[in-house]
């Protein structure tokens, strides 16, 4: 008899049905508010001036890290973009 994890390709993204939505409000790697500009004006509806992250070009180290479910679903925060060589952050 097969294991039932061998027959699914390696690129598949295993998720659980009953896997939670993606927060655009909180960074995909620690959880915490980003507090995205964009996010906020989405949401809201009023304009916000630009965010810090249009500004700062993140490291593919760091862009790795991001769940393959939350890439471009969320966005990274200020202080873990810092640790990981994200560029100047203003």
């Amino acid at each position: 008899m097969h294991d039932p994890q061998t027959l699914i390709p390696q690129n598949t993204i295993r998720m659980s049905p009953a896997a939670a939505p993606i927060d655009p409000t909180c960074c995909p790697l620690c959880g915490q508010p980003n507090r995205c500009a964009m996010e906020r004006q989405r949401a809201s509806g009023e304009p916000q001036p630009p965010c810090w992250c249009t500004e700062v070009d993140f490291s593919s180290t760091l862009l790795d890290q991001v769940p393959p479910t939350a890439r471009r679903q969320a966005c990274v925060c200020r202080a873990c973009a810092e640790p990981a060589g994200a560029g100047e952050i203003p």
